[in-house]
């Protein structure tokens, strides 16, 4: 497990970016892309897992996200 995605565990108040849950994504395999149609949302997805995660691109990420998003790890990691 990341540094990192144990950090998000630990304090998703922290002053999470984009970024951070870019890397996050990388490590696990799940696609992270920004939205075509130019709005401010990142679209977080992968196969395992039926729904998609929309992230703000807006800094600090809320909390509420980045719990979303160790969710979404964490069904990756547990596999189908």
């Amino acid at each position: 497990m990341s540094d990192r995605l144990d950090r998000m565990r630990a304090n998703p108040r922290a002053d999470w970016k984009i970024a951070d849950v870019e890397a996050v994504c990388r490590e696990y395999g799940i696609e992270c892309s920004p939205s075509r149609s130019g709005s401010s949302h990142y679209k977080v997805k992968h196969r395992a897992v039926a729904e998609v995660l929309t992230v703000p691109f807006k800094r600090p990420i809320k909390p509420v996200y980045i719990r979303k998003l160790v969710e979404m790890v964490d069904k990756v990691r547990s596999g189908p």
